[in-house]
């Protein structure tokens, strides 16, 4: 039986993560970001759960997923309708899980194609 190591080609790829830190592509992040399937990682400007705002979800949108996955931090928590309003209306699916949930859901979407983006809170 030949086993692979099984990468999405040209797409970002979570391979750690921690409370503190989250590494895409080899590289650690210690602050929030949104990881798009294909395309640069980005920094999400938001460091705690309650300071969210419907503009860090509106920064999504400009990636064009067609399914975000939210990592509400350690542990699972659920932002408001009103917050996320803007991926609602474009009729963006939104999925909202631990880190640790989110990071393993991502990689197997992102390997199997699916345009999907992480947004991932890491609290400071």
């Amino acid at each position: 039986m030949k086993f692979q190591l099984d990468e999405p080609m040209g797409g970002n790829s979570i391979s750690r993560h921690d409370a503190s830190q989250v590494w895409v592509n080899g590289r650690p992040h210690g602050r929030s970001l949104l990881v798009p399937w294909q395309g640069e990682v980005q920094e999400w400007p938001v460091s705690r759960f309650p300071d969210l705002q419907a503009g860090h979800f509106e920064q999504i949108l400009a990636l064009k997923p067609e399914l975000v996955i939210f990592g509400s931090g350690a542990k699972i928590r659920f932002a408001t309708a009103a917050l996320y309003r803007s991926l609602i209306d474009a009729r963006i699916g939104m999925e909202t899980m631990d880190l640790a949930a989110a990071c393993r859901t991502y990689n197997v979407l992102a390997s199997e194609g699916r345009a999907v983006l992480a947004a991932l809170l890491i609290e400071s």
